[in-house]
């Protein structure tokens, strides 16, 4: 009986014992994968890695580059039968640039310089894929003087390919083209085989109204302009004087000019100037949604190598009263585009021949550059 009484006690304080143990288990399990869950995901430091292997091997750099301008210029003029020599003096040219750079080089791409200093000049920048695959941007900032006028250029991208697809953010200011816009593109990449793709996709861009012209409400039906109307809007008035002299005022009331010739050559393109620039710092940036499509095509050896690529946008959607069409004839569409060729050769150990450029046109607005010519190494 004693047994009996032992055994009914046993068994549930082992049943129980097993079932505590398993329990356990199962909880030490849970946290095991929870710390280990933890382990693994650790957000910051994920990031921390992420970006320093998308900023590794690039470039910031900062210089401040200047040279002499165009030579002083003599002017001569005869007052009461004296000669007068004015001089007329342009101020030395510089540019200051900010920039950093992660932009993989192409075969036929040799770095000139130990340092960055801002002068480089690649046409492979513009273009549409990168030696490599992955991220890659370029962040560039050039404020210049030249010829005693002053720019900034600014070009900014942030650029991701991928074998399927292709995604780009740009910002370009060209000061000398007076172009400015944002443009962002997401695209379709098709290779075919290890030089050529095509791709098609969208374009977002903004900029300013281009197309419009703030002056063509004073445009008088011969096809002249009514600057003096435009110019009393403006705030300008005009004295008439005894004897015929007639004074031309501003809109502190002071005289700016004393004749028909300064009030036409000198104060009335100020006057232009200023309403145009204003009137279209008036209205918001303008939406531009665009098709595009593209090619790539690259091929290098030691001694020929070429590289194309084009960007053709022949399609756009936009909106609102200041829409480009509106300001276009026909009052349709137009044809956008962005292309670059590059090619070098070396025919022999002597001579080598290359033609390297790049043309864009947006708005029928153009900006281009272009190199061609030949080496010739004599040993």
């Amino acid at each position: 009986m004693k047994h009996l009484l032992y055994t009914l006690i046993l068994v549930p304080s082992i049943l129980f014992g097993q079932a505590h143990v398993q329990e356990l288990l199962k909880l030490e399990l849970a946290q095991t994968n929870w710390d280990k869950k933890k382990k693994e995901w650790k957000p910051f430091e994920d990031f921390d890695r992420k970006f320093k292997k998308a900023i590794k091997f690039a470039t910031f750099y900062g210089a401040f580059n200047g040279n002499n301008s165009i030579a002083d210029i003599d002017e001569y003029s005869i007052s009461t039968g004296q000669l007068i020599t004015n001089t007329e003096k342009t101020p030395f040219d510089y540019s200051i640039v900010l920039g950093v750079r992660k932009i993989a080089r192409f075969g036929y791409e040799n770095r000139a310089n130990v340092f960055y200093n801002g002068t480089e000049h690649s046409y492979a920048d513009a273009a549409t894929i990168g030696k490599v695959s992955g991220f890659e941007f370029l962040f560039e900032a050039d404020y210049k003087r030249r010829f005693g006028q002053t720019y900034l250029d600014q070009n900014h991208f942030l650029r991701y390919v991928a074998d399927k697809w292709i995604a780009k953010a740009e910002y370009v200011q060209q000061g000398f083209a007076d172009i400015k816009y944002f443009e962002a593109s997401q695209r379709y990449r098709q290779k075919i085989g290890n030089k050529f793709s095509w791709n098609i996709g969208i374009v977002q861009r903004i900029s300013e109204p281009y197309g419009y012209n703030p002056l063509e409400e004073f445009l008088l039906p011969n096809g002249s302009l009514h600057y003096t109307s435009l110019a009393l809007q403006e705030g300008y008035n005009v004295e008439f004087l005894p004897g015929g002299e007639i004074n031309y005022l501003n809109q502190e009331g002071e005289i700016v000019a004393d004749n028909s010739i300064i009030w036409e050559e000198v104060v009335i393109p100020q006057v232009l100037s200023d309403y145009v620039k204003r009137k279209k710092e008036e209205i918001p940036q303008q939406w531009n949604h665009s098709l595009v499509i593209g090619y790539d095509f690259y091929h290098y050896t030691k001694t020929f190598w070429i590289h194309s690529w084009a960007s053709v946008m022949p399609f756009h959607l936009e909106t609102g009263e200041y829409a480009y069409h509106k300001f276009i004839a026909p009052k349709q569409t137009w044809v956008d585009l962005g292309a670059g060729f590059i090619l070098g050769n070396r025919l022999n150990k002597h001579l080598g021949i290359f033609i390297e450029g790049k043309y864009n046109k947006y708005w029928n607005r153009t900006w281009h550059d272009f190199s061609v010519g030949l080496n010739y190494i004599i040993f």
